[in-house]
């Protein structure tokens, strides 16, 4: 099976990390990346979470969102992976090119290929969970249904 592993935002198939600046609309907000809302909805309903809203970067976002200065949702470990379908499902479909993009991967595996990360990437070496190129692969598969 081919696979195809992503990480950098200035790469071929950069569009498909949190990072890309692929703004959307969710919740009746803008946010900048889905990074910013990833990280923003570990404090819902805060004003910590319009912080994370309206800063620069998805990197400061991250930042912000891996800070526990402020308390995480109690319910954060069990909806993640929900929070995560929900954030790039407006990017794809509020972006009907980045939809394409996504198609046009056709079959191939896609992997969040870094070191920095085991859950949402392949931790480097191919041993990490990658739930961000399981999540992308399965809006693909519903992409293509809806096509």
């Amino acid at each position: 099976m081919e696979e195809i592993k992503f990480y950098a935002v200035n790469d071929e198939y950069g569009f498909m990390s949190n990072f890309a600046p692929y703004p959307f609309t969710l919740k009746g907000k803008t946010w900048p990346t889905s990074e910013h809302y990833f990280q923003a909805q570990k404090f819902p309903d805060t004003e910590y979470e319009e912080e994370i809203r309206m800063t620069q970067s998805p990197m400061i976002a991250a930042r912000m969102g891996r800070s526990r200065k402020h308390p995480l949702r109690k319910n954060w470990e069990s909806i993640k992976d929900d929070i995560m379908r929900e954030a790039v499902w407006a990017k794809f479909t509020q972006h009907p090119q980045l939809a394409e993009k996504l198609l046009a991967t056709g079959e191939a595996k896609l992997i969040e290929h870094t070191k920095n990360d085991r859950y949402w990437a392949d931790g480097g070496d191919g041993t990490g969970k990658n739930m961000l190129g399981i999540i992308l692969m399965e809006l693909r598969e519903k992409l293509r249904i809806e096509n």
